[in-house]
């Protein structure tokens, strides 16, 4: 395939600096990694916290942001052998690790001290042309739209691993913060197809249509209205709910989630609000026997699971597209709330 010297990208030089839509150089991949034409990559929320850098976690200067790119292979490194020119394959939030580590070697990879995070420590998706190591970037079967599995390279995975963390079993009943957001919207179906009963928390009459809908939530709780601990005790005959999948970006809900979690239920914290705590009290949390964990990206074998249920039609990323010289824009509407699904960026524009 032929490929240009130069291609357009999102950068910007540090944090909270103005981002520049401009021409850099096309990388040229290493002997283990992928030059993958990136076709559509979506936002977000953790591209705002690495533009803004209010995470405890330096950003790469010079950074060019994104991390669910989805496009074609152009290139590949003289030691890669399963990945080949013209497969279609993904840019994922783990870019690379170490292989060495005892986290890896269990398969737990993304908690490698090594690790390469796209579009944090190493340039991301942003760009027409991204770089991958081979052994991390998602295999995507060609008859699937890259535009709509492009959510599910982040936001799907990390649900997915949340649901999974969350030890719940079909039937039971998982209580989903954010529930109408670019996480939340998948959290909802990757539940419904996981066997489970969902209450949708969030706000906003658009974003209660859609959760009820169009993703299938049994229940929906408006924060903004509602009592939030009263309301889901009441939907769920007074015991709350058996595990709660805390997306939000905002600190409260980290706060109330033990009280409408059921005994031997799971808080699962996800959403990371800059400096945020979580906080419970002790009494009750020990004898009613609550779990609180933290969950994060899902590994490789994570990834294919989670795109293996897109690709068999149960998940449907609602998603609205834009042009990749307009993600300034994408960002404001973020930061004042105002996206209900996920963004898509279309790179050729």
């Amino acid at each position: 395939m032929s490929i240009p010297t130069e291609q357009y990208a999102q950068i910007f030089k540090s944090n909270n600096d103005p981002i520049e839509y401009k021409k850099v150089p096309v990388p040229k991949p290493g002997p283990d990694e992928v030059l993958i034409n990136i076709k559509y990559t979506g936002v977000c929320h953790t591209d705002l916290h690495a533009w803004k850098g209010d995470w405890p976690l330096d950003t790469k200067q010079n950074l060019i942001g994104g991390h669910e790119g989805a496009g074609v292979v152009v290139a590949v490194g003289e030691l890669v052998e399963d990945v080949k020119v013209g497969d279609h394959a993904g840019i994922k939030w783990l870019n690379g690790s170490c292989g060495l580590c005892e986290f890896c070697m269990a398969s737990d990879e993304p908690l490698c001290q090594k690790a390469l995070l796209s579009g944090y420590t190493v340039d991301g998706s942003f760009q027409q042309y991204a770089i991958g190591k081979a052994t991390h970037v998602a295999r995507i079967p060609k008859e699937i739209p890259l535009d709509a599995i492009a959510p599910i390279l982040c936001a799907g995975l990390t649900v997915y691993k949340a649901l999974k963390e969350s030890n719940a079993r079909a039937g039971q009943t998982v209580a989903v913060t954010g529930a109408g957001g670019g996480l939340g919207s998948l959290t909802v179906q990757y539940a419904k197809a996981m066997g489970f009963r969902v209450i949708a928390i969030d706000t906003g009459s658009e974003k209660q249509e859609m959760c009820l809908n169009v993703l299938g939530a049994e229940e929906f709780v408006d924060f903004a209205k509602d009592d939030v601990i009263a309301k889901v005790k009441s939907l769920t005959g007074g015991l709350g709910a058996h595990a709660v999948i805390l997306l939000a970006v905002s600190e409260k809900p980290f706060q109330e989630a033990t009280e409408y979690c059921r005994s031997r239920g799971t808080v699962v914290c996800v959403g990371l609000p800059a400096k945020a705590r979580v906080s419970a009290e002790v009494f009750p949390t020990v004898v009613r026997m609550i779990t609180i964990k933290g969950s994060y990206v899902g590994n490789r074998l994570d990834t294919q699971e989670a795109i293996d249920f897109f690709a068999r039609g149960l998940i449907k990323a609602p998603f609205k597209v834009a042009k990749l010289s307009e993600l300034p824009q994408v960002f404001k509407l973020m930061e004042e709330g105002k996206i209900a699904g996920r963004y898509v960026l279309d790179t050729s524009k």
